[in-house]
């Protein structure tokens, strides 16, 4: 397999994007060679407005104490929402949701018309029928250049064996067993 490097002469001025010499079209083509499972990530506002939306960047980051993370960049309409929840929720899609993982990709005034769902902790839609769901207070964010990572503490969690809804280069996918 021949791998094509491409290697910045300015480590370290990561956050300064405007000296960087990778290009971000063919940085985003090889993070595209991870594959990832697919969330929707959900949150009430303390005024009840509501926000969800498709993201990949979903990582475990603690056993114990139980934390996850997760990142959104920082022109996102939903921003405000999450930046002022309590809780947040991950939902993990299934196989069977790609709909569900498109319709939450896209801008549309009601995101979760024909969704069903119940409040979870700090008010936050647990999406019904995914493969698990993780319920988080809002421990902590930090800036990465252009997102917020959200740091979650792990309050509830549910999960099934349902088999989950993966996306890599561009596309959505399965887990296809060598055994």
């Amino acid at each position: 397999m021949a791998a094509v490097s491409h290697n910045s002469p300015e480590f370290g001025t990561e956050l300064s994007s405007d000296s960087s010499s990778i290009d971000p079209r063919d940085f985003r083509n090889a993070l595209g060679s991870f594959a990832t499972g697919v969330t929707v990530i959900t949150a009430a506002a303390p005024d009840g407005r509501q926000a969800g939306l498709t993201c990949n960047s979903f990582a475990s980051v603690s056993l114990n104490p139980p934390l996850v993370l997760w990142s959104l960049v920082i022109y996102s309409p939903s921003m405000s929402i999450f930046q002022d929840a309590s809780h947040f929720s991950v939902n993990v899609l299934g196989a069977s949701q790609q709909a569900l993982a498109t319709q939450f990709a896209t801008r549309a005034e009601d995101k979760f018309a024909g969704v069903r769902w119940e409040p979870g902790l700090g008010g936050a839609p647990v999406l019904a029928d995914v493969v698990a769901t993780f319920q988080c207070r809002t421990a902590d964010r930090y800036y990465g250049g252009d997102h917020v990572i959200f740091l979650g503490a792990v309050e509830s969690y549910a999960y099934n064996r349902a088999e989950p809804l993966l996306f890599a280069r561009g596309s959505f996918g399965r887990f296809v067993s060598g055994a």
